[in-house]
C-alpha cells in the first residue's frame, strides 16, 4: 500500500512520521506556518517530499495533525472546510504544564472531531510513541481509535505499511485511554525506564 499523507506540523513528530513514510514508499506534504521550516524538512525527508500552502486543501487523504494539543483544534479551525472528508489522524496528547495530568475532561481527539467537518473522521493515532522512538524505524505497537470503521482501516493499513502493529482499542471515547497511556509512557520514561520507551501489548 502506497498513499499521500498530509502532516500538518513541522516539528519531531512532523519529522518521524515523514521520514519513516517516505522511506517506505508514501509521498508526503507538509504543511506549516512556518514554510521555510516546511521546506527545511521536506528536503531533510527527500523522496519527493513536498510544501503545500497552509490552509489549503491538503493533498493526502490522510491529514497527520503533528501540532500540540494547545494548538491542534485552532489547527483544524483555520483548515475548516479543507479538511472535508479527510481521515484526520490526532497525536497529541492533552498534558498539563508539566505532564503530570491531562487538561481536557474528554480527549483531544473529541476535541478535534468537535471542531472538524462533519464529513472529516478522526482517529487517534501514534500518541503513545515518543518522536525519536519512532524515527528509528524498529518496529513498534501502534494503539489507534475512532468511530469509522472505514477511517480506521485506512489508518491501520498505513501504519502497517510502516512496520507498525496497529492495535484498534476502539470507538473514538476510546482516544482519552489513549491519552491516559500517553501520560503513563510519560511517566516511566521519568520514572527509571527512560526515554527509549515504547508501549506495547503481548497479543498471543
Amino acid at each position: 500500500m502506497t498513499t499521500t499523507i498530509s502532516i500538518i506540523g513541522s516539528g519531531n513528530m512532523a519529522s518521524a512520521i515523514g521520514t519513516r513514510a517516505a522511506q517506505h514508499g508514501h509521498s508526503v506534504e507538509l504543511l506549516s506556518r512556518n514554510t521555510a521550516k516546511a521546506q527545511a524538512l521536506a528536503d531533510q525527508i527527500g523522496k519527493g517530499a513536498t510544501v503545500g500552502t497552509f490552509g489549503a486543501r491538503p493533498a493526502g487523504d490522510i491529514v497527520i495533525l503533528a501540532v500540540l494539543y494547545d494548538g491542534v483544534v485552532d489547527a483544524v479551525t483555520n483548515y475548516g472546510d479543507a479538511l472535508a472528508g479527510k481521515i484526520l489522524v490526532d497525536i497529541s496528547n492533552p498534558f498539563n504544564a508539566d505532564a503530570s495530568g491531562l487538561v481536557t475532561p474528554s480527549s483531544a481527539a473529541q476535541e478535534v472531531a468537535a471542531a472538524a467537518p462533519e464529513s472529516a473522521h478522526v482517529v487517534k493515532a501514534l500518541n503513545t510513541i515518543f518522536g525519536h522512538v519512532l524515527a528509528k524505524g524498529t518496529p513498534l505497537d501502534a494503539f489507534i481509535a475512532g468511530d469509522s470503521a472505514e477511517a480506521k482501516a485506512t489508518v491501520a493499513a498505513f501504519l502497517d505499511s510502516m512496520e507498525l502493529r496497529t492495535l484498534d482499542a476502539g470507538g473514538l471515547q476510546a482516544a482519552s485511554l489513549l491519552e491516559s497511556a500517553g501520560l503513563l509512557l510519560m511517566g516511566l520514561a521519568r520514572n527509571g525506564a527512560g526515554f527509549d520507551l515504547a508501549l506495547g501489548a503481548e497479543v498471543s
